[in-house]
C-alpha cells in the first residue's frame, strides 16, 4: 500500500511541474507607430481566443500562462491598421510591433466636436480625420489647402499661405470676400482656437512635422462645443513625444509658378522621454519660396518652432504647450480676365505673374509721431507667441476634468495692398481719391503726364479743364480730355487707365487669453459633461483698412510705378507721384480702432447608452458675447491743397508729400449679444459594420470683428442699438448611414442648412469723397445637400478614398442697397430674393486612387469644382473645373524616403473669386452687377482669382 501510494505521490510531482512548466510561458512586447512613439492603450489578443491585453502607457504588454507552442497574435490601434504576428512560445526576445497609420478606420476615436473621446461609429456626428500620413504624402499650398478633401467643404486657397476661404454646408453668406473666409468655421490647434476672434484666423496657423492630424466635423455639435462657430470645426492635433527618443526631418525643394518659382522648406519634429516620467517633442518649419505667381521678391519666408511637455500619470495627464510664430507671406493679386460665359485671362496677361506691390521702400508721414518706413517685401508679417496647456484628472467614483488653456500675444503687421483693379485717368475718381477735390481745395487744371519711370517714355495725358465761368454747364467741377495717341499699358483692359494699388499699412495686436474646463460624471450607461469656456481678446489696431496712397502702377505683367507730372496752368510743373510711384503718401490720419471682445459660454451635454446599439446624446450652451471699443476716422491735412505749402521736403512742387494729417474723434460702440444654441442626435449600431444616425442643431453666430470696425459713424451706431437683434440663426439637420468593413468605408449624410438675419454690410461715398454705410440689410439662405465619403480596399496594395457633395443653395431673403449718386439721396433698395446663393457649387468632389507597396507608393487625386453663381443677382456663372495633383514615393528603408508631388498636373486655371469691371470702386461691389449689365456690356474686362499653377515638391525624409 505504502509503494503505490509512494507511486500516486510521485506521477502527481511529475504531473504538477510538467503542468507548472506548460502554463508558465508568456509573450511580451512593446507597440509603436512609425515614427517610434509608443500606442497606450493597443490592443493585443491571441487569434481565435477572448485571452487579450491592452499596452500600459508605455505602450508595452505581456500575456501570461500560456503553454509551449505558436500562437496568431492580432495587434490593433484606432487610426492604424491591424497586424497579424506569428509568435513562438517560449519567446527569444520580446516583441517589437510597429502599426502603420490607416485614417480610413471608422472605429478610430475622434475627440473634436463631441461630449466624451469615442469611435466615429458611435459617434451622431460627421468627422472626418485626416491623419499623418495623409498630411506627409501631400504637398499643400497652405493650412486650408488641406481641407479641400472634406466632403462639403469648400476651400478657396486661390490667395496662397494666408488669407484664404474656408466653409462647408451652404453656410457661406460672403465667404468669398477672404476677409470673412471662416465666418461660419474654428480653427483649432489641440482644442482651442487658433485665434479668439474672426479676423483672418489662418494668419497664425501652420502646418508641419509635428501635426499628428486633423480632425474636421461639420454641423452637429459644433454649435456647443465650438466658441461661437456653428458651421464645424477644424482641429489640429499635435504630435507628443515616446518613452523612446524618435523624429523625422524633412527636406523639401520645390519648384512653383510652373516650374518658375523656388521653393525652400525645412520640417523637423523630435521627442522622447525626460526624468521623473516626463516626455518632450519639438517640431517645426523654415520657409522661403517666391510663390506661385512671379512677384520679383520672395512672398513666404519664415516659420514656427512648436514643443510640448507630457506628464502621464496614474490618474491623469497634464501637457505644456508653446508655439513661436513668425512668418512673413502676401497673398495672390487678381488677374484681368475676359468672356463672362468662359472666364479667361485676358490677352497680354499670364496666370505665372503676380499684380502686387512691386519692391520699394518709402518714408510715411503717421500723425503726429513723425515717419515711419514702410517696406513692400515686409509683406504681412505674422508673429505669434503663446503658452498653454491640457490637464486631464480623474477625480474617482467616476469623476473626471479636462483643462484646456491658452494665453498668446499676436502681432499682425501688414504691408501689402489688399485691392488691385484698374482705375481710368479719364474719371474724376481717380484725382478725388488722393484728395485733389478735397471741400475747399484749389483745382490744380492743366495737362497731367504719364510716363515709364525706367525709361522716361511717355505713354499719355490726361488734359483737366475747369468747368467754371462762361459757357460753365451743369455737371462734374472739371472736364477730363484723353490726349490723341495715348498709348497707355493695358489698353485692352481697360483704356488710359493704371492699376489702382493702395498701399495699406495695418498693425494688429492681439493680446489673447482661452480657457475650457469640463466636469465629467461617467457611469455605466451615461457620460455627463458640465463645461465653461472664457475668452478675451484685446486688440489695438492702427490704420485699419487705411490706404497710404494711391499707386499709379501700369496695368501689365509685373506692374511697376508710373511718374506723373502735371503742366498746370498756374504755369509751374507739379510732381504728382512720389519716386516709388504714390500719389498723396498720407494724405489723411491713421484710422486706428481699440476692440477689446469677450466670450463667456455655459454648455452641458450627456450621452447616455440606451442600448448597447442604441446611444443619444443632447446639448446646449448659453454664450455671453461682448464687443466694446471705438474706432476713429482720420482726417486729412489742412493745408493739403494749399498752393504756398511745401510739405515734408519743403517744396510746394512736390504735392505727392503734402500729407499728414491727424486722428478723427472716436466712434464708440458698447454691445452685448447674449445667445441659447442646442442640440440632439442619436446613433444606432446595427452592427460592428453598420451604424445610422440623425442629429438636429440650432446655433447662433455673432457679428465678426470686421463688423464692428467698419462702424464708420455714430448714425449707424445708433441705428444697430435699435434692432431686436445682431445674432444670425443657424438651424441644421443631417441623417448619416455608416459602413464599416474590411472592404469599405462609407458615411452618407443627406443634411440641411438654414441661415437667417445675415446682414449685408455695403460701404458708399459720400458727396465730400468720405464713407457711409446705409442700414444693413438682413438676409436668409437655405441649403439641401447631400455628402458621400468613401474608401475601398480593393487589394492589400490598392484603395480609393472619395468624397463628394451635391447641394442647392438659395437665398430665401435677399436685398442690398443700390448706389446712385455720391451721397444717400437716392440710393434704392434691390430685391434677389429667390436667387440661388452665391459661390456655392452644386457639385464638388474628389477621387483619390492609393497604391502602396512595401516601399514604394503612389497616389492619385482629381478635385472637381462645380459652377456656382458668383453673385446673387446671379449675373453669371462661374465654370467648373478639375484640377489633378499626383504623388510618388519610395522609402529605401525605415529611416530614408524620398517623394515627389506634382501639383495640378494639368497646370488648370480654375476660377475661385471674382472683382467686376469698371475699376475702383465699382469692381468692389460683386451685387451691383445684374444680368442686364452682362447682356450690356459682354465685352468688359473683370478681375478673377484661380487655382494654383503647376508645381514640383521633392521631398527628402529621414526617420530616426
Amino acid at each position: 500500500m505504502k509503494n503505490h501510494a509512494r507511486l500516486f505521490l510521485t506521477c502527481l510531482g511529475f504531473l504538477l511541474i510538467g503542468f507548472t512548466q506548460a502554463q508558465t510561458g508568456e509573450i511580451s512586447g512593446q507597440v509603436q507607430d512609425e515614427a517610434g512613439a509608443v500606442l497606450p492603450g493597443a490592443s493585443v489578443l491571441i487569434e481565435g481566443t477572448k485571452n487579450g491585453t491592452m499596452t500600459d502607457f508605455d505602450g508595452k504588454f505581456t500575456l501570461s500562462g500560456l503553454d509551449s507552442g505558436e500562437y496568431q497574435l492580432i495587434v490593433s490601434y484606432v487610426g492604424f491598421s491591424r497586424q497579424k504576428i506569428t509568435v513562438s512560445v517560449p519567446q527569444s526576445q520580446p516583441l517589437s510591433v510597429t502599426l502603420s497609420e490607416d485614417a480610413t478606420q471608422l472605429d478610430d476615436v475622434v475627440v473634436t466636436g463631441v461630449f466624451d473621446a469615442r469611435s466615429k461609429m458611435e459617434a451622431s456626428v460627421a468627422i472626418t480625420t485626416i491623419g499623418a500620413k495623409q498630411l506627409a504624402r501631400v504637398a499643400p499650398t497652405s493650412s486650408a489647402d488641406l481641407l479641400k478633401n472634406i466632403p462639403g467643404v469648400f476651400v478657396n486657397q486661390a490667395r496662397g499661405e494666408i488669407w484664404n476661404s474656408v466653409y462647408s454646408r451652404g453656410l457661406s453668406a460672403n465667404s468669398i470676400d477672404n476677409i470673412n473666409g471662416y465666418r461660419y468655421v474654428s480653427l483649432q490647434e489641440d482644442g482651442l482656437p487658433v485665434t479668439n476672434v474672426e479676423l483672418y484666423p489662418d494668419l497664425f496657423l501652420r502646418a508641419d512635422a509635428m501635426t499628428a492630424r486633423v480632425e474636421a466635423v461639420r454641423g452637429g455639435t459644433a454649435s456647443i462645443l465650438g466658441a461661437n462657430a456653428p458651421g464645424g470645426i477644424f482641429n489640429y492635433v499635435s504630435k507628443t513625444g515616446g518613452n523612446e527618443f524618435a523624429g523625422e526631418v524633412r527636406a523639401k525643394y520645390g519648384l512653383e509658378g510652373n516650374g518658375k518659382n523656388p521653393y525652400y522648406r525645412a520640417d523637423f519634429n523630435i521627442g522622447g522621454p525626460m526624468s521623473n516620467g516626463w516626455t518632450y517633442n519639438v517640431g517645426g518649419f523654415f520657409r522661403q519660396s517666391d510663390g506661385a505667381r512671379d512677384r520679383g521678391y520672395p512672398i513666404n519666408k519664415g516659420g514656427q518652432i512648436r514643443a510640448n511637455l507630457v506628464k502621464k500619470y496614474n490618474t491623469g495627464s497634464f501637457k505644456l504647450n508653446l508655439k513661436y510664430l513668425n512668418d512673413k507671406n502676401d497673398r495672390m493679386a487678381f488677374i484681368p480676365s475676359t468672356n463672362w460665359e468662359d472666364p479667361q485671362i485676358a490677352n497680354g496677361f499670364s496666370k505665372y505673374d503676380s499684380y502686387g506691390l512691386y519692391d520699394f521702400s518709402m518714408d510715411i508721414p503717421f500723425n503726429e509721431e513723425g515717419t515711419r518706413t514702410l517696406n513692400s517685401t515686409d509683406l504681412l508679417h505674422n508673429r505669434d507667441a503663446s503658452i498653454g496647456f491640457n490637464w486631464v484628472q480623474d477625480l474617482g467614483n467616476g469623476f473626471s476634468f479636462k483643462n484646456d488653456f491658452k494665453y498668446s500675444r499676436k502681432d499682425d503687421e501688414r504691408n501689402a495692398t489688399a485691392v488691385v483693379t484698374p482705375i481710368s485717368t479719364t474719371e474724376i475718381l481717380f484725382y478725388a481719391i488722393p484728395g485733389h477735390f478735397a471741400p475747399g481745395a484749389p483745382h490744380r487744371t492743366g495737362t497731367y503726364r504719364f510716363a515709364d519711370p525706367r525709361t522716361g517714355q511717355e505713354f499719355g495725358t490726361v488734359e483737366m479743364i475747369p468747368n467754371v465761368g462762361p459757357g460753365s454747364v451743369p455737371g462734374p467741377p472739371v472736364f477730363l480730355v484723353p490726349g490723341e495717341n495715348n498709348n497707355f499699358p493695358g489698353s485692352n483692359i481697360q483704356p488710359n487707365s493704371l492699376l489702382f494699388m493702395p498701399f495699406f499699412y495695418t498693425d494688429i495686436d492681439r493680446n489673447e487669453i482661452a480657457n475650457q474646463f469640463t466636469l465629467t460624471k461617467k457611469t455605466e450607461k451615461s457620460t455627463f459633461n458640465l463645461g465653461s469656456f472664457y475668452s478675451r481678446s484685446t486688440l489695438d489696431i492702427t490704420n485699419y483698412n487705411k490706404g497710404m496712397g494711391l499707386s499709379g502702377g501700369l496695368i501689365q505683367d509685373r506692374p511697376v510705378p508710373a511718374q506723373i507730372t502735371l503742366d498746370a496752368n498756374d504755369g509751374n510743373t507739379y510732381e504728382i507721384t512720389s519716386p516709388e510711384g504714390f500719389m498723396n503718401v498720407g494724405w489723411t490720419g491713421s484710422n486706428d480702432s481699440e476692440t477689446t471682445q469677450g466670450v463667456f459660454a455655459l454648455f452641458f451635454g450627456h450621452n447616455w447608452k440606451i442600448t448597447p446599439e442604441l446611444t443619444l446624446d443632447y446639448g446646449m450652451r448659453y454664450e455671453n458675447i461682448s464687443s466694446e471699443g471705438f474706432n476713429t476716422i482720420g482726417v486729412a491735412n489742412p493745408r493739403y491743397n494749399d498752393p504756398s505749402f511745401g510739405g515734408r521736403d519743403g517744396n510746394p512742387l512736390t504735392i505727392w508729400d503734402n500729407g499728414g494729417g491727424t486722428e478723427g474723434p472716436p466712434i464708440n460702440y458698447d454691445y452685448d449679444l447674449s445667445s441659447f444654441s442646442y442640440t440632439a442626435g442619436l446613433n444606432y449600431k446595427f452592427s460592428d459594420q453598420q451604424a445610422i444616425y440623425t442629429r438636429f442643431a440650432r446655433g447662433n453666430k455673432a457679428p465678426a470683428t470686421s463688423f464692428y470696425l467698419d462702424l464708420n459713424n455714430n448714425d449707424l451706431v445708433n441705428t444697430l442699438n435699435e434692432s431686436e437683434t445682431l445674432l444670425e440663426e443657424i438651424t441644421q439637420f443631417e441623417i448619416g448611414y455608416k459602413v464599416n468593413t474590411e472592404k469599405l468605408k462609407l458615411v452618407a449624410t443627406p443634411f440641411y442648412s438654414n441661415m437667417k438675419n445675415v446682414p449685408n454690410i455695403q460701404t458708399f461715398s459720400t458727396e465730400t469723397r468720405t464713407n457711409y454705410s446705409p442700414p444693413y440689410q438682413f438676409n436668409e439662405y437655405s441649403t439641401i445637400g447631400f455628402e458621400l465619403e468613401t474608401t475601398i480596399n480593393l487589394t492589400d496594395k490598392w484603395m480609393i478614398r472619395s468624397n463628394a457633395v451635391i447641394q442647392n443653395a438659395k437665398a430665401d431673403k435677399y436685398t442690398a442697397w443700390a448706389e446712385g449718386e455720391d451721397g444717400a439721396g437716392d440710393d434704392t433698395i434691390i430685391d434677389f430674393s429667390g436667387n440661388e446663393a452665391d459661390n456655392s457649387a452644386n457639385l464638388i468632389f474628389n477621387i483619390n486612387p492609393i497604391y502602396n507597396a512595401e516601399k514604394f507608393y503612389g497616389s492619385l487625386n482629381y478635385s472637381y469644382m462645380g459652377e456656382r453663381q458668383a453673385n446673387v443677382p446671379n449675373a453669371f456663372v462661374l465654370p467648373a473645373f478639375g484640377t489633378v495633383d499626383l504623388a510618388f514615393g519610395y522609402d529605401f528603408s525605415k529611416s530614408f524616403g524620398l517623394q515627389l508631388n506634382i501639383n495640378n498636373v494639368l497646370d488648370k486655371y480654375g476660377i475661385l473669386g471674382w472683382q467686376g469691371p469698371g475699376g475702383f470702386p465699382q469692381a468692389l461691389n460683386r451685387d451691383g452687377f445684374s444680368q442686364d449689365f452682362i447682356a450690356n456690356n459682354p465685352n468688359a474686362t473683370f478681375s478673377t482669382q484661380g487655382s494654383m499653377p503647376r508645381a514640383y515638391f521633392l521631398t527628402a525624409t529621414y526617420r530616426f
